[in-house]
This record gives structure tokens, sequence and C-alpha cells, in this order.
């Protein structure tokens, strides 16, 4: 099981030295990956009577492709994205940004994408917000095709590209592509199209019904259940022993990766990296 940790976003400082000691930190506490999550704008809730976001417009957030292009000169991390909100951005664009992360990273770079749930920043981003779920399915088969492919013509019911391609191509060909999601449509989709999942529950009952659903999916759809990745996520703010009781129950749940979140452990960069060093002295004790 790999073991990362998620970016402490709205959390820690976003100076450039308080960003390179914490990813470096990471690194040589020997955790193996990045999370990063994703948003453009967020709402300002004056503006919106009833919002019930998790975030807004005071939340900050790093864009994560041009963060990541900064981290990649910095550590030799795997980087994640979970997720980006892919049916509000440019599938080309996506691909092309995803490449030039993956030759920059020397392969080492993941692509977690989801639907996401504001509208406020599909409305801004001028896509359409009823139709997000299956514009993305169209998406992962285009940007699958841009990696792999030197000139891609493709036609569908969102997606154009006649005759056209990315150059250079990334590192892997296709560049992982992992799913979030909620929902029994969510699931449907990973079993049939992703290389991994990153749930948005527990493991529990819940997760179980989750998993069976998506390996459910992937045997309809004449895949191997077990060539899907699970990325678990722990919350290590309330506590080592939480987090590795939660690690344990990841692991009994078949994940694959699991990141730790320090969110929550307040401004100072050295006592999230003190808590990660904990906690990696007792797995390794």
């Amino acid at each position: 099981m790999h073991l990362g940790v998620v970016w402490p976003q709205t959390t820690i400082s976003t100076d450039p030295g308080t960003v390179r000691a914490f990813a470096q930190g990471v690194e040589s506490l020997g955790f193996d990956h990045i999370l990063i999550y994703d948003h453009v704008l967020g709402a300002d809730p004056a503006g919106h009577p009833g919002w019930s976001g998790f975030f807004d417009v005071d939340s900050e957030f790093h864009e994560p492709f041009v963060f990541y292009g900064y981290l990649a000169a910095l550590t030799r991390l795997e980087l994640v994205t979970g997720v980006i909100i892919l049916p509000q951005r440019q599938t080309a664009l996506v691909a092309k940004q995803s490449a030039e992360l993956d030759i920059l990273t020397g392969g080492r770079f993941r692509l977690g994408v989801g639907i996401g749930w504001n509208s406020v920043e599909y409305e801004a981003l001028r896509q359409p917000f009823t139709k997000r779920g299956n514009r993305i399915d169209e998406q992962i088969d285009l940007l699958r095709r841009l990696w792999t492919e030197r000139a891609v013509t493709f036609h569908g019911d969102f997606e154009t590209v006649t005759a056209a391609g990315i150059c250079p191509l990334p590192v892997q060909r296709p560049i992982p592509i992992w799913l979030g999601g909620n929902s029994t449509p969510a699931f449907r989709r990973i079993g049939r199209l992703a290389d991994g999942w990153i749930p948005e529950r527990p493991p529990g009952p819940d997760l179980d019904d989750a998993v069976a659903q998506v390996h459910a999916a992937a045997v309809a759809h004449g895949r191997d259940p077990a060539g899907i990745g699970l990325q678990g996520r722990v919350r290590l703010s309330a506590g080592v022993d939480f987090a590795l009781e939660q690690l344990r129950a990841w692991h009994a749940a078949g994940a694959t990766h699991v990141a730790l979140n320090t969110i929550g452990l307040g401004p100072d960069v050295d006592h999230h990296l003190a808590a990660l060093a904990q906690f990696r002295a007792e797995i390794n004790s």
C-alpha cells in the first residue's frame, strides 16, 4: 500500500518557501505521493442565499497544474490530483497540461478527475452543469487518445478534434485516470472506465457497497476489478491512534494507496511535518 499526503490547502501559507518546505519534508519522511484538491472559483455566500458548499470565496486553493509544475522541480514524489473537475475544463488543454506534468515528473503524474458539485464554477467557465456526467465519459476517451496518438480525429456530442494532436506526448501512454464520485452512476463509470478511484466515504458498510458496485460494473464491461486501484484518505488531525486505525481499515478494504490529511492542524508547517513524522515512526515501529 502506497502512503502519501494530502496537500493542506486552506491551512498552511501559500508562500513558495512554505510550499517547498512541506513538499520536501514529506518526501524526506518516506511518503511517495502528494494529492491536491481543486477549485477554480469560490462562491461568495452573500451573493448566493442558502449557500451550503464545503468551500467559498475565502477558501485558498492552488491551481493544480501550475502548482505541480513548481513541485516537479523540487521533489521526486508522485503528483496526484484528487480530483480535477474535468467537465468544466477544455479537454484538449487538460491533455496538454497533463502531458507536460508527466514529462516534468518523469512519469510520476496521476490524473484524478470528477464532475464536481459547484455550479457557480461551471457558470463562470461557460460549461453546462447538468450535462457534466455525460461529458466526462467522452472526455476520458479523448484524453487517452490524445496521450497515445500522433494525430486524433474525434467528433462526439461535446468534443470535436479534427486531425490534430499534442506534442510532445507524455511518458505514460496513457496517463492513469482515477475517478472520484459518490453515487451509483459514478460507481458504474469507475468500473467501466477508471484506472483507479478516490471514494468520498470511509471504510465501512457504505464503502463495501460502493466497492461491490464498482466491481460489478467492471465485470459487466469485461474488466478485471483487481486492476482498479483504490485511494483512501486518513484524517491525521483526529490523532495518530485514529489515523492508524483508519489505515488498517483501508488496508482491509483493499486500498492500494492512502493519503494522510493534515488539514486542521493549524498554519505552522513544522507542526504538520511533526505529526507526519510521528505517524511514520508509529507504523515503522
